[in-house]
């Protein structure tokens, strides 16, 4: 329910009818993601439609007072390879200013993604 006070894209998240399942409004479209799997403070993995990504995953890994997150997306169209790489960039880089942000000692109901 977060994503939009943080990712660049999300303008607003709604819960849809089943649990995991959430309709996100976005500056592209609507995108319908569905949580698949999750393995608390390791793992989230969730299916898209409405999107070029078809799967969108972090993959968290501790290292002392840090958490260093992979993301990795699947997505059918080999030619849009570039543009959804770059789109991951855009997408790690507002999580890494929202968490530094939060790190700092903000107010999540404060922040502001547009000045960050």
């Amino acid at each position: 329910m977060n994503y939009s006070k943080w990712n660049i894209v999300v303008k607003e998240v709604s819960k849809l009818d089943k649990p995991g399942k959430f309709l996100f409004k976005t500056t592209v479209g609507d995108v319908t993601s569905t949580r698949a799997e999750t393995v608390p403070n390791k793992k989230i993995y969730s299916k898209q439609v409405g999107s070029p990504i078809t799967g969108l995953g972090y993959i968290l890994n501790s290292k002392g007072n840090l958490v260093e997150v992979t993301l990795f997306a699947e997505f059918e169209d080999p030619d849009q390879e570039m543009v959804l790489g770059m789109a991951g960039d855009m997408f790690i880089d507002s999580l890494k200013k929202y968490a530094e942000y939060l790190e700092s000692g903000g107010k999540p109901d404060k922040y502001n993604k547009k000045k960050s």
